[in-house]
């Protein structure tokens, strides 16, 4: 996006943006801004340990994209399977979008992840241990602006490891705020 000034009559400056183009030989870029929409999953870090981390690419509908810029969407009740050497995440809510019309996409359904299959291997062989499980935990547009899905590999942690990770965080906390003084 190129920024051009002009100056009029009345010294009065208008800005003009044009895409990808030079107008009157000024050579000057700027990059788009684009808002960064990144939607986490905070209950997985309390439910669970977390060992390993992946990027998964999400297959979706335009309406569902609209939704997520939104931020209208839900982890709750969210996990991963396998069905047919395919990874799926199940129970993602992604609010309907509200400027959509007839053909507006279901909200809660299955949708495909997109992996290497060297990493839905590995992950397979991971989840077919006892206790481990695929966690989504955040939602991000990287620099392609294509929405990605962050998913974890983790097992589930004991009632006495979530009180302990609440009297660390109360512990934080408090140190955060004496050192404020």
């Amino acid at each position: 996006m190129a920024l051009v000034q002009f100056s009029n009559s009345k010294t009065e400056y208008l800005y003009y943006f044009c895409l990808r183009s030079r107008v009157l030989g000024v050579g000057f870029f700027m990059s788009k801004v684009i808002k960064q929409i990144e939607l986490n999953n905070r209950q997985a870090y309390f439910n669970y340990h977390i060992e390993d981390k992946y990027d998964a690419g999400i297959v979706l509908l335009g309406t569902e994209v609209k939704s997520i810029r939104e931020g209208k969407v839900s982890f709750n009740d969210s996990f991963c399977i396998f069905d047919k050497g395919a990874l799926w995440v199940r129970g993602l809510f992604i609010n309907a979008y509200t400027h959509g019309n007839s053909n507006n996409h279901i909200e809660v359904h299955d949708r495909k992840l997109l992996l290497n299959k060297r990493e839905l291997e590995k992950l397979e062989s991971k989840v077919k241990e006892k206790g481990y499980s695929i966690i989504p935990l955040r939602i991000f547009f990287n620099e392609k602006r294509y929405a990605k899905l962050e998913i974890g590999v983790g097992k589930g942690k004991k009632e006495f490891d979530k009180r302990e990770t609440i009297k660390n965080r109360d512990v934080d906390k408090e140190i955060k705020r004496l050192l404020k003084r």
